[in-house]
């Protein structure tokens, strides 16, 4: 893989060959078993309390220090060690670090966008029309609600807005433990189809992977079917009506929710859900990474909150909801993970090892439709961005446009599904899983009891209506 490098090498001795060889395979192992154990302390991030982006930028720091004397090993006797320090450092590195760049640029946009609606109450607009009683009503209202609502936003924030919903609506716990697990099937199920919906979506889709027009109408019904297969098995469990949930009458500080009118609420709300809806628009216009569209939008914004708070003289600082103050409500621990897990599996890529896992997959496994059903599973145990990110560097995107491996080939698309969907087996599986567990205090033992065969039920009925429609459908019609 070191092209431009070798060309400086000079042939080693036979003895200096067999050196290094032993050399290289010390350090490709060594790099392995630490990113394991990295993996495995992100897993055990609760058990150890140690937050996950720390253990994810520790990785990435010394997988990359063990890469760099991992090059060195494969240099021979003689070469050019500056030559192959430069192609390193001003190559490998400097395309990393921008690939994930753009990744995480979107995200701070999208995520600042999603916050200054929230603040000003924006959601509101949608959940205050929400007036029935009837518990298997309310379940598939709310689950066709945030089944769009991650899809045009995210499903981390969707399942935010609507576990808050869940505690105006329902006052049994129990109860709202299997709404906001219902939740969390939804939300993830709605972001595998969009290209803003999910982290993993839109690494695919940022880096050419995948496009709107594919993701829409090849994984729309896969989706929907992940969604509410689960959905109407529990709406037969379900019958009469909620009881009233008891409102305390609290003393609260003035919020940007209470300082605006209704116009300007509505205003902020469809500027910024317009705004992310623009995204994938603008790219297919100008053709440049997304980040771009997302920062435009975000830009359209700040001005119009500015000119929005400069005349409001009586209302207080705190209460204001500027991107200023809307910025330091960011999770930016979130945005280190991703920074530190991303650069990790780079490291990896580079020192080739997921290239030998693709070529083992592909002489041990084969099939693409088998290989993403495996990765699904797998992305109920341990975090998706890293499987997906290591699925894009294990297998290169294929110039040939009947290839699976072309850009909207069925490993991409089925990879975006299985990756997004797949994490709802366990709760633990996605990050809208962790939120309900950390707002609602839902157990893995019991989520692993109630929900997890229904999550497994809507994850094998989508996969198999993609690969019926794949195999079957499309070609019948032509496509």
């Amino acid at each position: 893989m070191f092209d431009i490098a070798q060309k400086v090498l000079v042939l080693p001795r036979q003895k200096t060959k067999c050196n290094k060889t032993i050399v290289y395979k010390i350090m490709e192992l060594a790099m392995i078993l630490l990113f394991v154990c990295g993996y495995a302390a992100i897993a055990l991030e609760h058990q150890i309390h140690i937050n996950k982006a720390a253990s994810a930028l520790i990785l990435s720091s010394v997988l990359w220090t063990l890469y760099m004397f991992h090059s060195h090993s494969m240099i021979q006797e003689g070469a050019n060690i500056a030559k192959t320090v430069e192609y390193v450092l001003n190559h490998e590195i400097i395309e990393g670090v921008g690939d994930v760049a753009e990744v995480l640029f979107f995200l701070m946009g999208a995520m600042t966008i999603v916050e200054l609606i929230d603040v000003h109450g924006g959601f509101e607009i949608i959940t205050s029309r929400i007036q029935t009683k009837s518990k298997k009503k309310l379940l598939y209202i709310l689950s066709l609600i945030t089944f769009f609502m991650s899809a045009i936003l995210d499903n981390l924030t969707t399942t935010i807005v609507i576990v808050m919903l869940l505690r105006k609506l329902i006052a049994d716990k129990k109860e709202r433990w299997l709404f906001a697990s219902v939740v969390v099937l939804a939300a993830n199920a709605g972001g595998a189809f969009s290209p803003i919906g999910d982290v993993t979506t839109i690494m695919l889709w940022v880096k050419g992977n995948v496009t709107t027009e594919a993701l829409l109408p090849q994984l729309f019904i896969p989706s929907l079917l992940a969604a509410f297969v689960p959905v109407l098995i529990v709406g037969t469990q379900l019958k009469g009506n909620l009881e009233a949930v008891k409102v305390e009458e609290t003393n609260r500080k003035r919020t940007a929710a209470d300082v605006i009118t209704s116009t300007e609420q509505k205003t902020i709300f469809y500027l910024g859900v317009g705004a992310l809806i623009f995204v994938p628009i603008f790219k297919s216009l100008t053709h440049l990474p997304p980040f771009f569209g997302v920062l435009l939008g975000l830009g359209v914004l700040w001005v119009y909150t500015e000119i929005l708070y400069h005349g409001k003289h009586d209302v207080e600082e705190e209460a204001k909801g500027t991107i200023n103050r809307v910025v330091s409500r960011i999770d930016f621990t979130t945005i280190l993970f991703f920074l530190g897990i991303l650069m990790a599996v780079n490291a990896l890529a580079c020192a080739d090892i997921l290239k030998e896992l693709s070529n083992w997959l592909d002489k041990a496994v084969g099939d693409v439709y088998i290989i993403n059903l495996i990765i699904g599973v797998l992305s109920s145990i341990v975090d998706n961005v890293p499987l997906v990110q290591g699925a894009m560097k294990m297998y290169e995107l294929a110039p040939d446009a009947a290839s699976a491996y072309a850009c909207d080939g069925v490993f991409w698309l089925f990879l975006a599904y299985c990756a997004g969907v797949g994490g709802s087996i366990l709760i633990i599986g996605s990050a809208a899983g962790v939120v309900v567990m950390g707002l609602e205090k839902v157990t893995f033992g019991w989520y692993l009891q109630k929900i997890s065969v229904l999550a497994l039920i809507g994850y094998l009925a989508g996969a198999g209506w993609f690969v019926l429609q794949e195999l079957v459908i499309r070609p019948a019609l032509g496509f």
